[in-house]
């Protein structure tokens, strides 16, 4: 299955484009899923249906869905509480009824992952080629698609899967410790809550999954495109179009209120078709409401592949025998980047953006030499340990 994720700033119709790619895939013969998550069901209103838990035929070949984060956030912690029984008992704790659970902060993203993640491996038996994903805004998808690979870490960390080995020992530990080990069940959890996260970072990192950036051509817009390709980028996620919304008709009279916005629109566009693979998708006057609006807004083909980012790019012997990482980061800054060696990890800041790396074991054994960025792309140089690194006779 192929896997268009739409993501653009609030409020540049990054919905409507979602549908409006979904109706132009769907006419065209490919068997369409459209996945949201939005709870005031924007989705459904630019479609023209109502959407909801169950995925309803919009038209031949074209499917939407949006799951309910409420249902899973009860079904997930009521789960949750009936593993934890003993270790709740214990406490004293007062266990919560599903009817007086409301959703927490991320429980929509949480939502829209498990949804991903189901859409995808349910690909064996679903009639669906294409699932085409309204995104929250860029700052919450970009975090969003960081979770899986961020929840992983944690997981590790807290309960590392080495650790495990010892399970046969926790009831003598228990003992000689005076307080009660971890329950079988709360590794059996932590394996299963990877396994998920896993299934799901394999989808985001599928060859046949991109990303596809919407924004309305101007100043604000230029930012926002900037900074999402950034955090994209960090991810090693890559956007195969960016779709230039809201475009303004270009024969409007000189002397008109839109001789103003054209001229922003066209130093904008000129900017991003330099650096972009870029459609245009016109203003229509109106809001597009319903099928046939949104088949007459000419969107963007489902048929173009995004060049795959390998991040970071494998390490490179530089001529005086230093090892050389390239980590293709477009639209930094100098000022905004910075580096910190923490044990077999790097953690790689650029503006706002996070990412901890794991090191390749080639360069566990070296120091961070320096680092330098150009045209794009920091070289981080590590230098051979001496007292790690083999030597030779």
């Amino acid at each position: 299955m192929r896997t268009i994720l739409i993501t653009g700033p609030g409020g540049s119709g990054r919905t409507t484009v979602a549908a409006a790619t979904a109706v132009a895939a769907a006419r065209a013969g490919t068997r369409t899923l459209l996945l949201g998550a939005d709870r005031d069901d924007t989705l459904g209103v630019t479609l023209g249906v109502r959407t909801g838990p169950a995925p309803v035929r919009v038209e031949p070949n074209l499917t939407a869905w949006r799951p309910d984060p409420a249902q899973g956030f009860r079904d997930g912690l009521a789960a949750l509480q009936e593993r934890a029984a003993s270790a709740l008992d214990l406490l004293g704790a007062a266990r919560l009824d599903a009817e007086e659970l409301t959703p927490l902060p991320g429980a929509d993203e949480l939502a829209l992952l498990r949804a991903l993640r189901e859409a995808a491996l349910a690909e064996a038996g679903d009639p669906h080629e294409l699932l085409v994903v309204d995104l929250p805004p860029a700052p919450r998808a970009l975090a969003l698609l960081a979770l899986p690979e961020e929840l992983r870490r944690y997981l590790r960390r807290l309960l590392p899967p080495e650790r495990q080995a010892a399970r046969a020992l926790r009831p003598v530990l228990g003992r000689l410790a005076g307080v009660p080990m971890p329950a079988e069940a709360l590794y059996e959890a932590a394996a299963r809550w990877d396994l998920e996260l896993a299934a799901t970072e394999a989808v985001l990192a599928d060859r046949n999954t991109v990303v596809r950036l919407v924004a309305e051509p101007g100043p604000a817009g230029a930012d926002a495109v900037r900074a999402a390709t950034l955090g994209l980028a960090l991810r090693g996620l890559r956007a195969d179009l960016l779709v230039a919304n809201r475009v303004l008709p270009q024969d409007a009279p000189a002397d008109s209120w839109l001789a103003g916005p054209l001229a922003q629109q066209r130093k904008t566009l000129e900017e991003w078709q330099d650096a972009y693979d870029v459609h245009t998708v016109a203003h229509l006057g109106r809001d597009p409401r319903g099928a046939e609006d949104l088949a007459a807004l000419g969107a963007p083909g489902v048929n173009q592949a995004a060049s795959p980012v390998e991040w970071p790019v494998t390490d490179r012997l530089a001529g005086d025998g230093v090892l050389v990482w390239h980590v293709p980061l477009p639209g930094a800054i100098r000022d905004e980047l910075d580096l910190v060696r923490r044990g077999d990890e790097l953690v790689v800041t650029a503006g706002p953006f996070r990412r901890i790396v794991p090191l390749p074991s080639a360069l566990r054994r070296c120091t961070v030499d320096g680092a330098a960025l150009r045209e794009g792309t920091l070289a981080v140089r590590f230098a051979p340990d001496p007292r790690l690194w083999p030597q030779s006779r």
